[in-house]
Order: C-alpha cells, then structure tokens, then sequence
C-alpha cells in the first residue's frame, strides 16, 4: 500500500521528473506535521458547535445541529489543488491560498437554524471570519446549496499560538442528502453528467429546497401553537 509521501512524490515525478521527486517527498513531510495543526483546529470549531448546540438545548428544548462531521485534506489532495490552481506547491503556499485543507460539515434540521448557528459561532470574539459564501440564497447552477463560512481559529500550542483556516459549511438534512448523492453520481460519471441527469439534479434540487421551505414553515406554526397553548395554560 503506498504511503501518502509515495503517493505524491509520484504524481510531482509525473509533472516535472526523477530529480524533483525529493523535493516534493519533503513537501509532503511538512504537510503531514501540518495534519495535527489542521485536525486540532477542526477540534476547536467541533467543540465550539457542540457547546452551542447544548446551550440552545437547554433553552429551547431541542437541538439545531443535527450532525458534526470534520476532516482534514490528505497531502496528495492539497497537492494536486495547489497544481490545478497554479500556486507555488509549498507548505506555506497550502496555508496561504488554499481556504479548506480543514474542513467541517454542520448538518441541521431547518434552514433556520443554519443561520442562528452561522450567527452564533461567528460572534464568538476569538473566531475571525475571513470569507462567506451562501449558496442557499444564491444556489450554484447545478442546485447545489449550502453556508459556506471560512473562520480563523486560534489553536494553542506547547511553544507557539496558530490561527488556522477552517470552512465551516452549514447545511439541512435534505440539502446535505442530495450533496452526497449527487457527488456519487458525478464521482462515477468521471466527471461528465450527461445534460438529461444534470437536469433531473437540478429539478430534485429544486424540489428539496422548497420541501426544505415547507418543513420550516410547518416547524414555526408547531412553535407558535406551543407558545399559544403556554400564554393560554398561564392565565
């Protein structure tokens, strides 16, 4: 099984020769004691969401995260994203031009909560926002929707305090559903969609964001019975 190193010391051998194979073995090495600073930043955001998501359990008597996932980009990925984007393939090259070698993945139940959890982790003093992206309001042209936010987080270190990039991207259940299966579906058509498939995405897209629309409102009318019925048990 070759090892990450291997892996991308093959594909700088395969763009520019034997004699630059070290170099990019080393590059690697970096990336790799890169890894911990990336993963302990997705730690740091992870737990910030977790302590949000418990606050507003304890005060709303219910949870608007419904799943945290985190990752860290591999070495080989973040190499072969620098050589697409045309930036110098270095350590400090990843960390200065690339937004998402750390990243976490927020699953909630309604498109509400999605902006009170946005609202609440960006107001917290110690996260600086670098970049937002809403691609709910604004779906990209395949239907993809999504919160895309790029904070700065500090990681705190034996020697030395990091502020690290990680995108937070904040999603429903449904919109997180059709993400997964429509990456498969472009996954296994190497790329290429044909336009019929493309268009059926989209119209599924489309029919998603208004059931996700149509649960929202169906949650607000729950929330205000509830209130109705409490105002009406206090007099």
């Amino acid at each position: 099984m070759p090892t990450e190193n291997t892996q991308v010391a093959n594909l700088f051998m395969e763009q520019g020769g034997q004699s630059l194979a070290s170099s990019i073995i080393d590059f690697a090495q970096e990336l790799l004691e890169m890894e911990n600073m990336y993963e302990s930043a997705t730690k740091e955001i992870a737990t910030k969401l977790e302590i949000l998501d418990s606050e507003f359990q304890v005060k709303n008597k219910r949870n608007p995260i419904h799943q945290i996932q985190r990752r860290v980009k591999s070495p080989q990925s973040i190499f072969e994203k620098l050589s697409r984007k045309g930036f110098e393939v270095s350590a400090q090259s990843a960390k200065e031009n690339l937004n998402d070698i750390a990243g976490i993945r927020v699953i909630c139940s309604y498109i509400n909560d999605i902006y009170t959890v946005a609202r609440l982790l960006m107001s917290q003093n110690d996260i600086e926002v670098v970049k937002i992206v809403d691609y709910i309001k604004n779906p990209k042209p395949n239907g993809y929707r999504s919160l895309h936010i790029v904070v700065k987080v500090p990681v705190f270190f034996s020697d030395r305090m990091e502020k690290v990039k990680v995108e937070v991207q904040i999603r429903t259940i449904a919109m997180d559903f059709w993400a997964s299966l429509e990456h498969q579906l472009h996954y296994k058509a190497g790329g290429n969609v044909p336009p019929e498939i493309a268009a059926e995405l989209k119209e599924c897209a489309d029919i998603i964001s208004s059931t996700d629309l149509r649960m929202q409102n169906l949650h607000s009318q729950v929330e205000n019975l509830k209130k109705v019925i409490s105002d009406g048990s206090e007099d």
